[in-house]
């Protein structure tokens, strides 16, 4: 196998990832329209729609550890030393089984799309049991209008955000492509990435502190539709 062909199989197990992120993604959203329609404790489609997310998890994990050993690997092949492509796929199932020996289901709470799935369950668990009155769909216009401004514009784009994320340090939120590119530029400048909303004292964002909000996302979405209603 040439290192051409490696290449691409990598890039098709990204791309894997990225559907494999927009699947959990469903399954949030999925998720949360059950905790939004009832006021008891988590019913069991919840449960094992978490136990889903968790095997999607695992399985994004490991597909990160198995890309990084194989550009490892084939980073230690030199054009002096073509043989060494024979032993690559021994070296990279060496390497990877050793890996994930060392791993721990219960780490995979830090994952991003673990943290947000639970983080956006207990948000429509809690907006469940508001009253109808109280809901997204009844705000005063008033109300709605100050949200949008409040909660939903990006401070960096100072537009509407399309995918927020939420800051578990701090709670700020921003939009997700918008931070992340911000994050990018300030590390190839080998600086730290500050919150950019205006008197945070966090001054070191990273994308491991960024959780996708879907429950503000499902509010901006809501706001445009009553926006279109008037």
């Amino acid at each position: 196998m040439s290192l051409k062909a490696v290449d691409g199989i990598l890039s098709s197990l990204k791309s894997c990832q990225t559907d494999l992120g927009t699947g959990m993604d469903i399954v949030t959203d999925v998720a949360m329209d059950l905790a939004e329609a009832q006021d008891e404790e988590m019913n069991p489609g919840i449960k094992e729609m978490e136990a889903m997310i968790l095997q999607c998890a695992k399985l994004d994990r490991e597909i990160n550890y198995f890309v990084d050993i194989v550009q490892q690997a084939t980073a230690e092949v030199t054009p002096q030393q073509p043989e060494a492509m024979f032993s690559l796929s021994a070296k990279v199932k060496e390497r990877f089984a050793e890996r994930i020996a060392q791993l721990s289901n219960a780490d995979l709470n830090n994952h991003q799309k673990v943290a947000a799935f639970k983080e956006n369950i207990k948000n429509a668990l809690q907006q469940a049991d508001q009253d109808p009155a109280e809901g997204i769909e009844e705000l005063d216009e008033d109300i709605a209008v100050t949200q949008s401004q409040v909660n939903f514009t990006c401070p960096l784009t100072q537009v509407e955000m399309v995918n927020p994320m939420k800051n578990k340090k701090c709670n700020h939120h921003y939009d997700e492509e918008a931070i992340l590119s911000l994050i990018k530029t300030k590390y190839s400048q080998k600086k730290k990435c500050r919150c950019p909303v205006v008197g945070c004292g966090n001054g070191d964002v990273k994308e491991s502190d960024l959780i996708p909000d879907q429950m503000l996302r499902r509010k901006i979405q809501n706001q445009k539709r009553q926006s279109n209603k008037t």
